[in-house]
């Protein structure tokens, strides 16, 4: 039998089955992430929140999608419907992709790249497409303003993203996850962390999340009060839960990424506690409720004070964080906190 795994056809079937693990792991989590949204925004108005179907209302979420399953898929009669169908299977299978770089834990990763952060960059900027598809083949005003708000506003934060994240890769010299968990492994536990030398940036990255997601007080392409639902407006039943999926899916992803570049990863924040897997979801899972928190508390921004902050607050202050970091690698400021090539690289 161990012979067989080293055969084509037995890496084959090992790899299929590092596929499913890492599926089932994010669809099952996206059913406690949406409940504990719910369940979060619910104690901040003093509601109750899904407390029927199940226990404590933990299976409200596998109801919400049953739902939407056996309800009857309605395209638009003058939609393209080709187009119509394959952007809620685009935006959905496009945040799967990314998971095959994220490692959960020292090793425990699909496809471990050098080029690991490029490549979630590339699929996060193809993300758009699948909303841009939507609002295109709806064929109506609504979804087709949204989608281009969507546009504008992915590829704004983008940039604020991808420097913030050079300003990590700098420092460790190295685009692997592995890597850059590897670098923030120091003596001081929690405070050998990127978050203290990067921390005005962490703040940045967050928000910039908050906006590349779509997410409150960010989710003006699908602000309902003047766009009726944005770009998802025509859809319903499955399509809607595949874009409602690859929502959360991507919001799951930016918590890992955030636990990775600057919390250490699967690194223990207590010295003496071993390293593992659990402390990564642990750090994902509080992310999220950050994510949900935010949501919870914040109105709604204009359209233009959006804009204005990603390309005259967040651009300048991201491309001066570069070159400051740059700097401070290069001459091996503050101790080496910068510098960290010998750990990471």
């Amino acid at each position: 039998m161990a012979d067989f795994f080293t055969t084509p056809g037995g890496i084959a079937v090992l790899i299929l089955a590092q596929v499913l693990a890492v599926v089932a792991f994010v669809m099952i989590s996206l059913l406690f992430l949406v409940y504990g949204d719910r369940k979060i925004w619910a104690a901040v108005q003093m509601r109750r929140g899904p407390n029927v179907v199940g226990a404590f209302g933990l299976l409200q979420t596998v109801a919400d999608a049953l739902k939407y399953v056996v309800k009857e898929v309605v395209v638009p009669a003058g939609a393209d419907k080709t187009v119509f169908m394959l952007a809620p299977m685009t935006s959905f299978v496009l945040a799967m992709i990314a998971w095959a770089v994220i490692p959960f834990n020292d090793g425990w990763v699909l496809s471990d790249i050098n080029v690991a952060i490029l490549f979630v960059l590339a699929i996060s900027s193809l993300e758009v497409y699948g909303v841009i598809m939507g609002g295109w083949a709806s064929n109506s005003k609504y979804p087709f303003l949204g989608s281009l708000r969507s546009a504008a506003q992915m590829i704004s934060y983008e940039v604020s993203l991808g420097l913030i994240i050079i300003g990590v890769i700098i420092s460790t010299g190295s685009m692997n996850f592995g890597s850059i968990v590897a670098a923030q492994d120091g003596n001081y536990a929690f405070f050998s962390w990127y978050w203290l030398p990067h921390l005005p940036m962490v703040f940045l990255f967050f928000i910039s999340c908050l906006a590349e997601t779509n997410r409150p007080p960010f989710d003006l392409p699908e602000a309902e009060s003047e766009l009726v639902a944005g770009y998802q407006v025509e859809y319903s039943s499955t399509p809607f839960l595949l874009f409602m999926a690859g929502e959360y899916i991507a919001i799951f992803l930016m918590c890992a990424l955030t636990s990775l570049l600057f919390f250490g990863g699967w690194l223990s924040p207590i010295p003496g506690l071993p390293d593992g897997v659990l402390w990564m979801i642990a750090k994902m899972a509080f992310f999220f409720f950050l994510f949900a928190m935010v949501k919870a508390i914040t109105p709604r921004y204009r359209y233009d004070q959006l804009m204005r902050l990603g390309w005259k607050v967040f651009l300048p202050f991201s491309l001066a964080w570069v070159v400051f970091v740059a700097f401070a690698a290069k001459f091996d400021w503050f101790w080496g906190a910068y510098a960290r090539w010998g750990m990471g690289g």
